[in-house]
């Protein structure tokens, strides 16, 4: 049967198979099937550089940062506007083309793929995205394989975007990148290969993670314990979303003295836990809590809000702060200004600002504060504290409740999971699922707080940091072999790199919820559950019970 779309990459897709006439996110089937094409595009583009490097020839950085730049924008909820994918696409071909030109002066060697021979013009664009896109590949299992890849491709992009930003790169990331990518185009790998090849993919996502660590510490020092205010002052306010630390820099810059006030929202808490942003006396607080409140919140914030990277949820027609909403990087949402960079790399906010003096001070939906911070730097210096808990078994457990937050209504079960451990057990989590028990009253076990916040979602590379030298002070063989749960969340393509990152650390018995994912064909989830133990979730008491942590 012939459909609009198909797109299964999230785990909201529709009735968890695929959504087929429109995304669950909000993505209108032309846009979803301009997505399929600028992947091709990309995919081809993968293909000679690959080629070439085969063959000693170099690779532009503005190949690389296009390649980057293209998969982030297709992750869900960062880009819902069809012009600016359009623009990329055009944008491929042409890179796309020089790229064919240059191999075949050098007589570099190219296969006779449609990604290369393909010359449509922007009048043909929406035909060819109709043949394109997820179900191309007829075999159910390839077909899994591939996306998952594809996806964990996404997930690292976006990752190393932001520590490209911030001046720091590597080039064999960028190298494996359109590696995989042009094997995911014309190679024929048996269903073993394709597994070893998602693997290599976790590795390189625990290299991208690790970089970008290296990035924000680097520029803004290690994240610290700290109490963010989550009420609000009176004054004008700016909102701003995301993960791109480089933006918030800008952001709190260009705001100083204006009499404007900054305010995190959902991904971007962790903002407050680096040194180098706590000397902004307008820098307040966070205001509200997970993307897919933001309809109601944003109303009420009353200000302007900057989106520097997923998650948009698209506004209602009736919204009452559509033209307050501002994007730029990879984000781009239809009638919403987007802010471009200069030559320079620098953003001019000022629009932004002169907005923001005009509106009203944010209503106050909560008061009181949050803690964060523990990053593997702050957790590490309290080492001594953790383990001499764990000796004397004060704490009994470590629970990784680290991923995404979402709209379904089954991810009540980690706010009851977390109300119902035992209290000898502490919580480590990174990304927006904290949002389902930050603000529970807890408790600490001998001082240290049950609820550890590394950070943003690429922070998961923190607690894998912590489980490793955990390893290594109760001198253990085995990871696996330490008092550590993994009950995660996920909701898109950054925790699919994430989960491939642990997977390659050698991490078993992952619980991932709140629904397995929909690309994992009924074979594929066999050789995941049968090499790494991976499970769904099940009801709370049952699963208590499981990992051994019933009362």
């Amino acid at each position: 049967m012939e459909t609009n779309m198909f797109c299964y990459q999230c785990q909201e897709t529709a009735k968890g198979i695929g959504c087929t006439l429109k995304g669950v996110c909000g993505k209108e089937s032309h846009t979803a099937q301009a997505m399929d094409l600028l992947l091709f595009v990309v995919r081809g583009i993968s293909v000679v550089t690959d080629a070439m490097r085969r063959a000693d020839y170099p690779v532009s950085e503005e190949v690389n940062s296009f390649v980057t730049d293209a998969l982030f924008c297709t992750i869900t909820n960062a880009n819902f506007d069809d012009e600016s994918i359009l623009k990329r696409i055009d944008k491929g071909i042409v890179l796309r083309d020089q790229l064919i030109q240059y191999a075949k002066k050098n007589q570099v060697f190219l296969p006779g793929v449609d990604e290369l021979t393909w010359q449509g013009k922007r009048a043909d664009y929406a035909e060819k995205a109709k043949t394109v896109g997820v179900l191309r590949e007829q075999n159910e299992d390839l077909r899994s394989l591939k996306e998952l890849l594809t996806y964990g491709l996404k997930g690292m992009a976006a990752y190393l975007e932001h520590a490209m930003r911030l001046g720091f790169n590597d080039d064999t990331i960028h190298v494996f990148i359109q590696r995989a990518l042009a094997t995911i185009a014309y190679r024929s790998l048996s269903a073993d290969e394709w597994v070893q090849l998602v693997l290599e993919a976790g590795g390189f996502g625990v290299k991208t993670m690790a970089l970008l660590d290296t990035a924000n510490t680097s520029t803004y020092g290690n994240p610290e314990i700290t109490k963010v205010n989550i009420g609000v002052k009176n004054r004008p306010g700016i909102l701003i979303s995301g993960h791109d630390l480089k933006d918030m820099e800008e952001l709190l810059k260009q705001t100083e003295g204006t009499g404007v006030d900054v305010y995190t929202h959902s991904e971007m808490l962790p903002a407050h836990y680096y040194p180098a942003f706590k000397k902004y006396s307008h820098f307040v607080g966070n205001y509200g809590n997970a993307w897919w409140k933001q309809r109601e919140e944003f109303t009420s914030f009353n200000g302007p809000i900057l989106f520097t990277t997923n998650c948009i949820v698209p506004p209602l027609a009736n919204a009452v702060y559509k033209e307050r909403m501002f994007t730029t990087n990879a984000t781009g949402y239809p009638g919403c200004k987007y802010i471009e960079q200069d030559e320079a790399g620098k953003k001019d906010f000022s629009e932004i600002i002169e907005m923001a003096k005009q509106c009203q001070s944010p209503i106050e939906i909560e008061h009181g504060e949050i803690i964060g911070g523990f990053a593997h730097n702050q957790v590490l210096q309290l080492a001594d504290k953790v383990v001499d808990a764990v000796k004397t078994g004060a704490i009994r457990s470590f629970v990784v409740m680290a991923g995404c937050d979402g709209r379904m209504k089954g991810r009540e079960y980690y706010t009851d999971f977390a109300q119902s451990l035992p209290k000898d057990t502490v919580i480590l989590t990174a990304g927006c699922a904290k949002y389902r028990y930050n603000k529970l009253a807890l408790g600490d076990i001998n001082g240290i707080p049950r609820v550890l916040d590394a950070g943003q979602c690429n922070d998961s590379y923190s607690l894998a940091v912590i489980a490793m030298k955990l390893k290594e002070v109760f001198q253990l063989n085995d990871i696996n072999d330490l008092p550590i749960v993994y009950n995660i969340a996920w909701y898109e393509q950054k925790a699919v790199i994430v989960l491939l990152a642990l997977l390659s650390l050698g991490v078993k018995e992952i619980h991932l919820g709140p629904t397995l994912p929909a690309f994992l064909s009924p074979n594929v989830a066999k050789v995941l559950i049968d090499m790494f133990h991976i499970a769904g979730i099940g009801t709370v008491e049952d699963d208590l019970k499981k990992f051994g942590l019933a009362s």
